[in-house]
């Protein structure tokens, strides 16, 4: 009977696995945003990896949390106009590391007026990924 019911249950949960798994991956077309996907944001996700912003930064939830998530940052300081928000990070990014005593600095990393546009275009290209509503709020 024990031996029924371990054969029984681990064959149950490998189909409810299998099942699990086919519609993830039926999902992930719809939900990755790849269509999107230009030369612009692929050289973002290269400075992305190169300057190790994950080492600080999250992304999706993932990565470390000494600063902050970057999956909404267009929704934040953009809205929906991507030439400001591409202004913006020219300006953000060129100011680094701000002089505010006992807050975190961030590295000047002296990317050009081009890499700092592909990053733009990579994290406006992030914010459009259907995450389940995350991160929950709006300031990550």
């Amino acid at each position: 009977m024990a031996k029924n019911i371990y054969y029984g249950g681990g064959t149950f949960a490998l189909l409810i696995f299998i099942a699990l798994t086919f519609d993830t991956v039926h999902q992930i077309p719809e939900r990755s945003n790849q269509q999107n996907m230009t030369e612009n944001v692929v050289a973002g996700k290269k400075l992305w990896e190169d300057n190790n912003c994950v080492g600080c930064h999250t992304l999706i939830g993932e990565g470390a949390y000494y600063a902050p998530e970057l999956m909404n940052v267009f929704q934040r300081r953009g809205a929906s106009d991507e030439g400001a928000f591409k202004a913006y990070m020219q300006g953000w990014m060129a100011s680094q590391p701000l002089d505010t005593p006992h807050r975190r600095k961030m590295p000047q990393f002296n990317l050009t007026n081009e890499q700092v546009d592909s990053l733009s275009d990579f994290l406006i290209w992030t914010s459009k990924v259907n995450a389940n509503e995350w991160p929950p709020t709006i300031e990550g």
